[in-house]
């Protein structure tokens, strides 16, 4: 079977060569312009990373100019878990091939992912291997543990939700670090107040900085 090309936005480094590689996953609904902005944001903090934002493989069942990582079902997680698992290979792909485009090792690599977006972060995130050095999760849910890594092995993972959330509502994301934490790894977490399913200042500053964190962390285990 043929899988999807993925493609969408991208930004090159501020600063010269690639030495890291993010890659943005949007929402339902949404495409790869509603993150690649971020990339924007974070260039002063991530001068060496190149940014990219590919459109979700589907056409969005419910938004006529939007993408989908798959078919909506609120609430009903083991449909969700389906869905992630039928969207993982094209966004596999896509990832290998970024990181042969940039001549950039798996260590490099980190996943920034919105709602549905963030679902296909932590699942595909946390079952490649080697692991790539950060995920971060915005309002968003995990869908299966099925493929988790072993303890100590795992990316740096922060989780960021607001805690007015009316689509995810914030309990996804406690359920999530829970879940995270009793497979034995470490998940750092911050609740928005006050805020919806969306992205606040401080939600966005503190991705930038521990995206920078993680990839520093992720050069010094390479070089040792």
């Amino acid at each position: 079977m043929t899988l999807p090309q993925l493609d969408g936005p991208r930004l090159a480094p501020a600063a010269g060569t690639p030495r890291q590689l993010v890659v943005f996953l949007h929402g339902y609904g949404a495409d790869g312009n509603d993150l690649i902005g971020l990339g924007r944001e974070w260039s002063h903090a991530l001068p060496h990373a190149a940014f990219v934002s590919p459109n979700a493989p589907e056409p969005c069942g419910m938004a006529s100019m939007g993408r989908q990582w798959f078919d909506l079902s609120m609430g009903d997680m083991s449909i969700i878990a389906e869905g992630v698992t039928r969207a993982a290979p094209p966004l596999e792909a896509f990832l290998d091939a970024e990181l042969v485009r940039h001549n950039l090792p798996p260590e490099s690599l980190a996943l920034v992912g919105f709602s549905q977006g963030t679902m296909m972060a932590l699942a595909v995130g946390l079952a490649r291997k080697p692991s790539p050095a950060a995920i971060v999760g915005y309002s968003g849910a995990l869908a299966t543990v099925e493929t988790l890594p072993p303890p100590g092995a795992g990316p740096a993972i922060l989780l960021v939700h607001g805690d007015m959330d009316e689509v995810i509502p914030v309990d996804a994301m406690y359920m999530a670090r829970e879940m995270l934490g009793q497979a034995g790894l470490p998940v750092e977490w911050h609740v928005s107040q006050g805020i919806g399913h969306g992205i606040d200042g401080q939600g966005l500053q503190l991705g930038g900085a521990f995206l920078k964190q993680a990839f520093a962390a992720a050069q010094a285990s390479q070089g040792s």
